[in-house]
């Protein structure tokens, strides 16, 4: 298969593409630069392939969970790129390829393998989802959400998963001797991952390709907080008595 992979959910940049098994890669500084780094990137390591974007067999974007800005810089390029060359997209969920990245480097040789993935969602909370892996296949556990680090939702598993430990690791309710492994979503994860996603019909059209915000807002409008404010003034108010007979003096 002939595949590009490109995430951008979190602060690193990843960039992956696949020839007749030859795999060429970039990882660099992502957030505010992966807009304007991402087209370049692509650009270079598809002229290093000798590659048209019409040879593709698809294009695929971490689809998140992660940040509202990065994931819709690499479903606007993925789109954009595929429309232009006929091609499919492939939405792949930014914690699944987590999992298949903390396997890869970690665990390789695992013939079951339980991970919990989480990603750090900024405002003092993760996006988490369960994952098992058996018979060389991923499946997901229970849906993802977003959680505080001290509610993460019950869980028995093998180790934990993510980009969160430095930051959240004292609050984590997890065992200390459960293995924490500190990766990222990584676009070569995302290529070891598409033949199967493939197979099972997951590609789209271009113009079907939507991220998956979990927190889709990040800021209240002027309307919401003074709303707020209202109803906190009125909540602590002094409350006045009216004015008239004592019922119970009649």
């Amino acid at each position: 298969m002939n595949l590009l992979a490109l995430d951008t959910t979190t602060d690193q940049l990843s960039v992956a593409l696949v020839r007749d098994g030859q795999v060429w890669q970039h990882q660099g500084a992502g957030a505010a630069q992966a807009s304007a780094a991402l087209i370049p990137v692509i650009e270079r390591l598809m002229a290093e392939a000798d590659l048209r974007y019409a040879q593709l067999d698809a294009i695929a974007f971490g689809s998140g969970p992660g940040a509202f800005t990065g994931l819709r810089t690499a479903c606007a390029v993925a789109q954009g790129l595929a429309y232009g060359a006929g091609v499919p997209v492939l939405p792949v969920d930014s914690l699944l390829t987590v999992a298949e990245e903390a396997r890869a480097r970690h665990a390789p040789q695992a013939q079951t393998l339980r991970v919990l993935t989480l990603l750090d969602a900024r405002m003092d909370e993760l996006y988490a989802a369960p994952y098992l892996y058996t018979d060389g296949r991923w499946q997901q556990q229970a849906a993802f959400g977003l959680h505080a680090p001290e509610v993460l939702p019950a869980w028995e598993g093998d180790a934990l998963a993510g980009n969160v430990f430095a930051a959240y690791g004292e609050r984590l309710r997890w065992p200390a001797a459960l293995p924490r492994w500190s990766v990222l979503p990584l676009a070569t994860a995302m290529l070891r991952l598409a033949p199967a996603l493939l197979a099972h019909g997951g590609a789209v059209r271009a113009e079907e390709a939507l991220p998956q915000y979990v927190r889709d807002k990040v800021a209240k409008t002027t309307a919401e907080r003074l709303q707020e404010r209202q109803a906190l003034q009125l909540s602590t108010a002094p409350v006045v008595q009216a004015s008239g007979p004592d019922p119970a003096a009649t």
